[in-house]
């Protein structure tokens, strides 16, 4: 299957013209979702996509397109329309203005792994997804669930005018649901390359569980809190650390909060990208082409490394470390496959050892106010427990928050991390993180206000 993606991207590559920088991206695959309401399905849905996209560069002067073919298309056909494609990317990229931040191509060099893939889940059916919801459903009992199951499969191959020659594979999956009583709701969530790997019976009775506890939320004083947070809000921080710190293009342009080789976080702290590791999911190079490989952002809490595409890396006189995405001429390189380093407690242990504080199971609406110290302001939702002597005591009224998420990580900030990592699909990106214990959070008042 690979070998016909790459075999179709080179020979779009061949109809470009000499003259010009060409980089063309195939990819087809399906995109299926079932939604339940009510708990009831309501919907069910599939996407096949079948793409060819081309870059061309004329000495800096780029465009870029994409149009849909059918695979089982009459070659006469196909080449029809991908003749079509080259010549409109051609004509638009000599009327553009030159780029003065264009990198060039990524040079030759082979990748490291094949992708994060499973065939149960690229042909998962909607009865696979059903079960999975039904499950979800039967596990909460008479509350009330709403939600999606999704299933993911792509095969995607990579030629540019370089000579570089790339192809993966990837698929995900992930059972996203709440349940609600009485206006009381809590969610459960989780993602895998795997549909084997979810278990609605277990996320639907930690949902309903969690749920039940909410009952009665009452408001609480706003103030700076002890706070075990669970994967779900980990999984926001991390992400905003890697788009608004540890991206190349930020760090060139002065608006990040990294400063390599100093401690900037706790010591209990390890972060790095691997794109590689069974417990995330990707394929094996970026969109430029450029192989994906392990990048070591924090270590023993010390700022050690940097995400870079070729844009990036051109400006920081480095090379790229495989982290150009759709849209980088503008938001820059992104780790796309964070993983957070484990600790020796489970979350009930974490919760066991705080004296006053509160358990928060989601952040989300989160904006970022001030990137330089990455300032963040959002929401809780789903759940927040107060804690006393190491007792959950009753639920808490949702809460706006302000707070840095350097600071909230910052040595001696972390009391606690969490032993089981989760895996967590966050905007673009797949995430295996742990539940932390930290020693401060700014709650600013209630979510109504």
């Amino acid at each position: 299957m690979t070998e016909q993606h790459l075999d179709l991207a080179e020979r779009v590559v061949t109809m470009c013209d000499s003259t010009a920088s060409a980089e063309v991206t195939v990819r087809t695959g399906q995109h299926a979702l079932t939604r339940f309401a009510n708990s009831f399905i309501h919907q069910n849905v599939a996407e096949t996509v079948a793409t060819v996209s081309l870059r061309l560069s004329y000495d800096g002067r780029n465009a870029s397109a994409t149009t849909t073919y059918s695979p089982g298309a009459q070659r006469a056909e196909l080449d029809q329309t991908l003749r079509s494609l080259v010549s409109r990317t051609a004509e638009a990229a000599r009327l553009r203005p030159v780029d003065p931040e264009w990198p060039g191509l990524a040079l030759p060099a082979p990748t490291t792994f094949t992708g994060s893939f499973d065939q149960g889940t690229a042909e998962a059916s909607p009865g696979d997804r059903a079960a999975l919801v039904r499950d979800f459903v039967g596990a909460a009992g008479d509350l009330e669930t709403a939600g999606y199951c999704e299933t993911v499969g792509q095969v995607v191959a990579f030629a540019n005018s370089a000579g570089q020659r790339v192809a993966g594979q990837a698929t995900w999956t992930t059972l996203d649901g709440v349940a609600r009583t009485q206006g009381a709701d809590a969610s459960a969530r989780r993602s895998a390359s795997s549909i084997a790997d979810l278990d609605g019976v277990v996320l639907g009775r930690r949902a309903a569980t969690r749920a039940r506890s909410a009952l009665g939320a009452e408001d609480i004083d706003p103030g700076h809190y002890e706070v075990v947070l669970e994967p779900s809000c980990v999984a926001d921080m991390v992400f905003f650390l890697a788009w608004q710190g540890f991206n190349g293009r930020a760090v060139n342009e002065g608006r990040s909060f990294v400063r390599v080789g100093e401690m900037q976080f706790d010591p209990r702290i390890q972060l790095w990208d691997d794109a590689a590791d069974p417990r995330t999911v990707a394929l094996p190079f970026d969109d430029e082409g450029t192989p994906k490989r392990r990048v070591d952002l924090v270590r023993d809490g010390v700022s050690v490394g940097l995400a870079h595409d070729l844009r990036t890396a051109k400006v920081a006189g480095v090379s790229s470390t495989g982290h150009g995405i759709e849209g980088g001429e503008s938001e820059g390189a992104l780790p796309c496959n964070l993983l957070l380093g484990t600790g020796q407690h489970d979350t009930d242990d974490l919760v066991s050892q705080m004296e006053r504080g509160l358990l928060v199971t989601d952040l989300w609406y989160t904006r970022v106010l001030d990137p330089r110290t990455l300032v963040v302001t959002g929401l809780t939702r789903n759940g927040v427990f107060l804690v006393e002597n190491g007792e959950v005591v009753r639920p808490v009224a949702n809460l706006r928050f302000t707070q840095s998420y350097v600071e909230a990580l910052g040595p001696g900030q972390v009391l606690g991390v969490g032993s089981v990592p989760e895996m967590q699909r966050h905007y673009m990106a797949t995430y295996s993180v742990p539940p932390l214990r930290l020693a401060s959070w700014n709650f600013t008042g209630g979510a109504r206000g």
